[in-house]
């Protein structure tokens, strides 16, 4: 019998967690998860919205335990896909504060009406809901 997955948390590699923290918590609006240490500088952190919980590891702390990941730049070349409820009023609030939208605001064929960020590291996020 196959395993159930249960949840998929990214967890990304990232130059400042302090900087990353800022952009989801401030810019985002996501809620601050756990920090290590628990005060700055930090190793480690989370933000969570909704179901949807993502991870930040300092990339220099990550190389020590990982050593596959020396030497690859930020941002890879995977995205997150987020469907989140209001998208248009995303997009025109990130579009306000200057976040890179590195894909335009569009309904596709596929039913779903999305746009993409950039974020401080270079994670291309692509925010999406479903229409009619």
């Amino acid at each position: 019998m196959p395993s159930i997955f249960k949840k998929l948390t990214p967890n990304l590699l990232v130059a400042n967690v302090e900087r990353s923290l800022a952009f989801y918590e401030h810019v985002l609006g996501c809620d601050r998860g756990f920090t290590v240490p628990e005060q700055s500088p930090f190793v480690f952190a989370s933000v969570n919205s909704g179901t949807v919980e993502i991870f930040f590891n300092d990339a220099a702390a990550a190389i020590k335990e990982y050593a596959a990941f020396a030497g690859k730049p930020l941002g890879a070349t995977g995205t997150m896909y987020i469907e989140i409820e209001s998208v248009d009023a995303l997009h025109d609030r990130l579009k306000a504060a200057n976040v890179p939208i590195v894909m335009p605001l569009a309904t596709q064929f596929y039913g779903m009406r999305e746009f993409a960020i950039e974020d401080p590291d270079g994670y291309v996020i692509t925010f999406a809901q479903r229409v009619a």
